[in-house]
């Protein structure tokens, strides 16, 4: 089918139905006038009425873009946040067709940098279109110009899956075996309700613990081994999740956490340094 009625190039070479809807390959990404016509052939050929036939979409992937040259501490004296970047957004006409993956992401260009610099990502075409229209552009953010710079993807610091520590990724992991994100104990969770100790009697306690009913889960709440928060190590709730595009906070807590386990052997060998 060749959308001659609006003079294009784009052909539809394959239609075919598939759950939920009609799928159509074409041989170039069809533009806004294409899918018009897409939408009115549709129509015609199925007799339906306005509200009965979707308008058509493109398959949808993401790009990653950034702002640069905003101050991190706002005239006000308080730091910058994604919600004042959302809030802008919407107030620009530049950021109309966009749709954000989620809320921007904040952070300091360098440790002792007052700069920002934002990474947000967008819902996008495969070939880049909406990118192509925010790259390189300045706005204006209250008194200062922003710009938009292409990037690649912000992957942020890594949360490894084998010992659920943060900073390095799950195929670098030096622990020996697997451990549950629930209980830290040397299993993976899908094991936890028959290997864990907290589901196991034991009489030899004051009170005494009861063995947990066979087919009832766990109800058991233990401490995450990141924050020490009462959640496992993988919820979204901990501090360490909510920072994970935060090298600067993240190599903080490290060096606390260094330090922590120092002072400890300290005090084990009675403050003899080792």
């Amino acid at each position: 089918m060749l959308l001659k009625s609006i003079k294009s190039t784009t052909r539809a070479e394959f239609i075919c139905l598939c759950p939920g809807g009609v799928s159509i390959n074409t041989n170039s990404v069809p533009n806004t006038s294409d899918l018009n016509t897409i939408e009115k052939y549709l129509k015609l050929i199925n007799g339906a009425g306005n509200d009965e036939v979707l308008a058509p979409w493109l398959p949808q992937s993401k790009s990653y873009l950034k702002i640069t040259s905003i101050p991190y501490i706002q005239p006000n004296s308080n730091k910058l946040t994604g919600d004042d970047i959302t809030t802008t957004m919407k107030q620009l006409e530049l950021f109309e067709p966009v749709n954000l993956v989620a809320k921007p992401r904040v952070i300091k260009a360098s440790p002792k940098s007052d700069i920002a610099i934002i990474w947000f990502d967008i819902w996008d075409s495969q070939n880049g279109s909406k990118a192509k229209l925010l790259i390189n552009h300045s706005f204006n953010f209250g008194r200062y110009i922003a710009t938009i710079r292409a990037t690649n993807m912000n992957s942020g610091v890594p949360q490894c899956h084998n010992c659920w520590k943060w900073g390095h990724s799950t195929f670098s992991c030096c622990a020996h075996g697997s451990r549950c994100q629930k209980c830290n104990g040397p299993h993976k969770l899908e094991h936890h309700r028959d290997l864990a100790w907290c589901c196991k009697a034991n009489f030899k306690l004051n009170p005494p613990r009861l063995e947990t009913a066979k087919g009832e889960p766990c109800s058991h709440s233990f401490n995450c081994i990141n924050c020490k928060g009462k959640h496992m190590a993988d919820d979204n709730k901990c501090p360490f999740w909510k920072h994970r595009f935060n090298r600067e906070w993240h190599s903080k807590k490290a060096q606390e956490a260094r330090e922590t386990r120092a002072n400890s052997t300290h005090l084990a060998v009675g403050g003899i340094k080792i």
